[in-house]
């Protein structure tokens, strides 16, 4: 082997342990081979199909590099978002009329399609910060904040995280806890869950804004097993606390034979649903456990990137998340990156596609297809190079497609022969820019 390939080895073996880390480099090294400031910036696209939600994101990373492995960091994120979001009504083969979430608007949806809201447009705006130092010899702190602000949300948020190494520098152990406090003011205000949609003009069940609290921990392992593999593994623990309910989000009340959404009377001189729909109800409380596993392999120049992780929460939603990435070199200077990542959840225990008329309503029941039964995968690949000036460039490219189903026990009559959980496709497409 020659020492140009050792070298090679050593350099890929050192960002992998590094990436894993979540450390950089020795300060000595970081001081002779890189400026004060590191800048890795983002365009994105994310747009789905059908006329569904298109999101455009800019996003910039400022990194300052101090000396004895000192290190602020400074993020800002703009996000662009438009499109049709499905409000969780049913299909029926006559044309619905909805409120607007606003409560002063209404819009039809033609018979047979799936009825979207297309009102959705937004702009967000999220700044993060966070400093790292060492703690003693063989630790590592870092503590962080995070904000960012759109038209009906607001969040804010901190964090730290400690990581200590054992056995010469090949065992890492390290804890993290987050703490984020957020603030919801819906579109013409938080609906009481399981109250009917009303006429236009009509706020009578809104509710003023809303709060909620999210406590995240987690405790992980990384090991350098040898010169060429790499391994992590990780417990989260998340608990969530408030008004976890989407305000937007409705259910159709139907005939406990025919399936059909019930129609209904709108008051005379006024603009107002054609059917009978109410909003959805979600638990006050989510708590959610995941165990994550990685693992990173170098061998001849090329890196293989494979991940798996498994959540289950309170409210009985199971998943499982595989992940495949292999980067692959071409020349000196480029590289390209495969991408597979497979996704599967069910169900939360209160999804349900509608409410039959004349049962008691539960306490708890949402039609969000993110909620329910589906399969996800997406394919991509990654081209990567090192420009004349010895900045990076990449350009990544996937594709997204999720298809689900609703459980058979849940359909009515006419509901068995629609299409109640169309498959979904999307496109990714971004282009990164390390300075």
């Amino acid at each position: 082997m020659s020492s140009n390939d050792k070298r090679s080895i050593a350099a890929a073996l050192a960002a992998a342990t590094c990436s894993l880390l979540g450390s950089g480099l020795p300060a000595a090294v970081v001081a002779q081979e890189q400026p004060a400031w590191d800048f890795n910036t983002s365009l994105l696209y994310y747009g789905e199909d059908g006329n569904r939600v298109q999101d455009f994101s800019v996003s910039a990373i400022a990194r300052r590099m101090f000396v004895d492995d000192r290190y602020l960091t400074l993020g800002l994120t703009v996000d662009g978002l438009t499109g049709a979001t499905p409000s969780g009504a049913i299909r029926q083969d006559i044309a619905q009329t909805f409120t607007r979430p606003s409560g002063n608007d209404a819009y039809t949806v033609p018979a047979g399609d799936l009825p979207l809201d297309d009102t959705f447009k937004d702009t967000r705006v999220a700044l993060t910060a966070g400093w790292q130092q060492p703690l003693g010899d063989t630790g590592l702190v870092n503590v962080g904040a995070s904000a960012s602000r759109e038209y009906d949300y607001t969040h804010f948020g901190v964090n730290a995280r400690y990581a200590r190494d054992f056995n010469r520098r090949n065992t890492t152990v390290s804890a993290g806890v987050a703490l984020s406090i957020d603030s919801l003011d819906p579109v013409g205000g938080a609906p009481m869950p399981l109250s009917e949609m009303l006429d236009v003009g009509d706020t009578g069940n809104r509710l003023g804004n809303q709060d909620k609290d999210v406590l995240d921990v987690v405790v992980g392992v990384t090991q350098v097993v040898s010169r060429n593999l790499v391994l992590q593994a990780n417990y989260s623990y998340s608990q969530s606390d408030g008004y976890l309910t989407d305000p937007y989000k409705i259910l159709s009340v139907v005939d406990g034979v025919f399936g059909d959404t019930l129609t209904r009377t709108t008051t005379p001189g006024m603009e107002g649903p054609s059917h009978q729909f109410l909003f959805e109800s979600r638990p006050d409380e989510r708590t959610k456990h995941s165990v994550y596993g990685q693992a990173k392999y170098y061998r001849d120049g090329k890196v293989l990137d494979a991940s798996y992780r498994f959540m289950t929460d309170d409210w009985k939603i199971d998943s499982h998340t595989v992940d495949l990435r292999y980067r692959i070199p071409w020349g000196p200077e480029r590289y390209f990156e495969p991408h597979i990542r497979f996704y599967t959840q069910s169900e939360a225990e209160f999804y349900t596609l509608s409410l039959v008329d004349g049962v008691a309503l539960p306490r708890y029941a949402s039609a969000d297809y993110r909620l329910g039964n589906f399969d996800a995968l997406t394919l991509g690949i990654k081209y990567g190079w090192t420009t004349r000036n010895d900045n990076e460039m990449s350009a990544r490219l996937e594709w997204y497609g999720q298809s689900g189903s609703v459980p058979a026990a849940q359909l009515i009559g006419n509901q068995a022969g629609r299409d109640n959980y169309p498959d979904l496709n999307a496109v990714i497409f971004q282009l990164g820019y390390r300075f």
